[in-house]
């Protein structure tokens, strides 16, 4: 392939408050339209913002985690632009003086490391929501004056698996300081792509297209691939003329389609907000949110790879903050570090998979788990009939404990019951039996299988394997 594709992210990531930028208005998702309004956020004259304290500590957090400078002095300014959605006709936002300058993420890609260098983290508000329905748009101005950091990076990346793995990277860091949930599927994190296409070697940045608000990796990966396809197909074939422009992407149809000519900055007519003070932030303010960040997903991963987890393991659990803090819950609980490793692991995420639903989604009540796992391990119930209780307690929340002993689905370990039911698998299995004196040693799991269906599941796999074993040990002599 003699061309490269080189793109920039502008990730908008809504800051974990729970009231506005500039007012006091909850950022609850999901409520009725515009129940979240007051006159401040809704663009009414004399109405003068007040930053919100909180909002600027998460913006340091997000410095902090991300190796960045953080500006002794800020202020806002005024980003002009009509738009139904922005009530005030501008947004205020950090042009002159980002919060941020000259961070870095680290990335793994290909089992090497890939620095994504950032140009700065600046914090701005949302704007609201247009709802457009039978020939009408509707606006709801919740999310007007929401809390925002916007991540700029350089324009290192040259492939989408490399914006998946930075986009993945950014979302662990920002989850597990608490700065926000980044959850694509409800808007609290968006990304902007800025692609151009050029000629291994060369230097200049080709035409640059702008794909805005992106809110799944797998839309981006395949807006990523079809925009670049549609450069170098321009580039060769001459099949159109490039030009600067912001485009959109369609999730149907799978391609990119114009919205307007790309704004330059003289086009926002930016200028200070004069109706915000400047903001000091002085190493003590920078030390004191350093010190109040818990655990990094590193840290974690760290900790509890040092603790005897498998590797693998203690990757798929610090992937997520909702499924370590899930894990740490689980050991506050005595529960053995390697069970409740193995528990979300294999049965939890794999419920998770069949319901194609995100790891950070995931709602279970971690002490009646905790309590499920603790009855499989004194050998109250077997895990087979443990995995199903689970999945109850992930879908309904019934009380294991309760349920079990309700539904007398405790495990069946009595030698003399067992011995019995073993034998009469194994006289009415008696052609199985003969292929295994023939020298099939593999038909021991069909006749456990067997054994297991007729006790409902509930008998001790352990013992019941080695009653087995015994018998046809037996037989064999």
């Amino acid at each position: 392939m003699k061309y490269e594709i080189v793109i920039g992210l502008e990730v908008h990531v809504e800051l974990a408050t729970k009231s506005k930028l500039f007012c006091s208005c909850s950022t609850k998702f999901g409520s009725e339209q515009n129940e979240n309004v007051c006159p401040a956020c809704a663009g009414m004259p004399g109405m003068l913002p007040i930053a919100n304290k909180k909002a600027i500590e998460l913006g340091i957090a997000a410095g902090i985690v991300t190796n960045s400078e953080i500006t002794s002095l800020i202020t806002f300014d005024k980003k002009n632009y009509f738009y139904p959605d922005l009530p005030t006709g501008y947004q205020l936002t950090q042009l002159l003086t980002p919060i941020c300058k000259n961070g870095y993420v680290d990335i793994e890609i290909n089992n090497n490391i890939k620095r994504i260098n950032l140009k700065q983290i600046h914090i701005e508000e949302d704007a609201g929501k247009l709802i457009h329905s039978h020939n009408t748009a509707l606006v709801d101005y919740n999310r007007t004056s929401i809390p925002l950091v916007e991540v700029v990076s350089e324009p290192d990346f040259r492939s989408a698996a490399e914006v998946v793995a930075y986009l993945e990277k950014l979302r662990s860091l920002f989850t597990f300081a608490g700065i926000s949930d980044c959850r694509m599927q409800e808007g609290s994190m968006r990304c902007d792509v800025n692609i151009s296409v050029r000629k291994f070697g060369e230097t200049k940045l080709g035409v640059r297209t702008e794909i805005k608000n992106m809110n799944s990796l797998k839309a981006i990966v395949n807006a990523i691939e079809y925009e670049a396809q549609r450069h170098i197909n321009a580039l060769e074939d001459k099949t159109e003329e490039l030009t600067q422009e912001t485009r959109r992407y369609d999730d149907n149809s799978g391609q990119t389609f114009s919205m307007r000519n790309k704004e330059g900055l003289a086009d926002y007519r930016y200028f200070p907000s004069p109706d915000t003070l400047p903001i000091k932030i002085n190493s003590e303010w920078i030390e004191a949110v350093r010190m109040s960040l818990p655990e990094m997903a590193h840290e974690k991963f760290a900790r509890i790879s040092a603790l005897g987890i498998a590797t693998a393991d203690a990757k798929i659990i610090t992937n997520s903050k909702n499924i370590a803090d899930i894990f740490d819950a689980l050991i506050t609980r005595d529960v053995p570090l390697k069970d409740a490793a193995s528990w979300i692991v294999t049965e939890l995420l794999s419920m998770d998979t069949e319901e194609n639903k995100s790891s950070d989604n995931i709602e279970i009540d971690t002490n009646k788990f905790a309590d499920l796992i603790l009855l499989v391990n004194k050998k109250v119930v077997n895990r087979n009939v443990a995995k199903k209780v689970l999945a109850l307690i992930y879908k309904e929340n019934i009380d294991p404990i309760e349920y079990i002993e309700q539904n007398n689905l405790s495990m069946i370990s009595n030698l003399e019951v067992l011995d019995k039911i073993t034998t009469e698998i194994l006289i009415e299995n008696a052609k199985i039996v003969e292929e295994y004196k023939q020298g099939n040693e593999r038909i021991g799991a069909f006749l456990i299988g067997k054994i297991m269906a007729k006790t409902a599941g509930k008998a001790d796999p352990k013992i019941v394997k080695e009653i087995l074993q015994n018998k046809l040990n037996g037989i064999e002599q």
